[in-house]
């Protein structure tokens, strides 16, 4: 009988989360479920700041490297990832550590996720055709299902074409076919520790780690990205891949690069700091030593 284990760390950006898993991880024989919208891809290293090849070789991770830059992300890449992770979790007699920066991945998977229907070759195609006229198929929708349209931006295309393809291959409006489709949880039992991070020490933090990817070489991978994979891909839209193509592309200073992925960064962490505490049910928030202590007493 196995007797696994599940817990998620939360944290901003440069917080030292994946430090604490690891330590965790090692401690506690556990795999680790990296949720990560960079980390998830092949060839971005520096950027991502991705775990060494040491740590990975240390602890087994799941959600790490399982895309080429030029495919896009989705929880339902980190639901694959979860139930590779937990396969393997049940065969080993391991327990489970989930940590990243992306928890809104992870939200959705406690929360849980509607069933969608299986859209027909045609039902995608004419989305597709329809979505050409973004603004058109916003208004449609928002006749058909004002409760769920008036939440959903006109730039935001990928909600809007998700819910004309329920519409087209329903015909109901969505927020009746997720009524008859209620959510369920993908992950359940599921301690969730928040790391707390002075605002000032992590400004700090993300200046140093700014300028440690700089020195291991980010501007010549983005470089390399761009020469492969070139701008469309969601992957090269992320913080410290555009500020190193407006310097390639001459715009900024080597400089003002840096600053502003630090600045950019900081901004990105006061998001996930106020996500994070507003959206999860925390078993508990602290810096490492605490959380350390909490973590392995719920492995155990």
């Amino acid at each position: 009988m196995s007797f696994m284990k599940t817990l998620a760390i939360i944290g901003s950006t440069a917080s030292g989360k994946s430090d604490l898993a690891l330590s965790l991880a090692q401690q506690n024989n556990a795999l680790i479920l990296s949720i990560d919208s960079l980390s998830i891809y092949k060839e971005i290293d520096i950027a991502s700041a991705k775990p060494s090849k040491d740590e990975l070789a240390s602890v087994e991770h799941f959600g790490i490297d399982r895309l080429n830059p030029d495919e896009t992300a989705s929880v339902f890449t980190f639901i694959d990832e979860y139930r590779r992770i937990r396969d393997q979790a049940l065969s080993k007699n391991k327990n489970i550590i989930i940590v990243g920066g992306s928890s809104f991945y992870l939200k959705s998977m406690i929360d849980g996720l509607s069933k969608i229907p299986d859209y027909s070759p045609s039902t995608i195609e004419k989305a597709k055709t329809m979505m050409m006229d973004q603004q058109m198929c916003h208004r449609l929708l928002s006749e058909i299902d004002p409760h769920t349209m008036k939440k959903i931006a006109l730039s935001d295309s990928y909600r809007i074409e998700k819910m004309l393809l329920i519409y087209l291959e329903s015909s109901i409006a969505p927020s009746e076919w997720f009524s008859a489709n209620p959510p369920k949880p993908i992950i359940t039992d599921c301690p969730v520790l928040n790391l707390h991070v002075d605002r000032d020490i992590l400004r700090e933090r993300i200046a140093l780690r700014t300028a440690k990817m700089l020195k291991s070489g980010l501007i010549d991978e983005v470089a390399e990205l761009e020469r492969v994979y070139g701008r469309v891909p969601n992957s090269m839209k992320a913080i410290g891949i555009i500020e190193v193509l407006e310097y390639l592309d001459g715009k900024v200073s080597k400089t003002e690069m840096e600053s502003l992925i630090a600045t950019h960064t900081a901004q990105l962490a006061k998001r996930q700091q106020t996500f994070n505490a507003h959206q999860f049910e925390l078993t508990a928030s602290g810096g490492s030593d605490e959380l350390y202590k909490i973590g392995s007493t719920l492995l155990k």
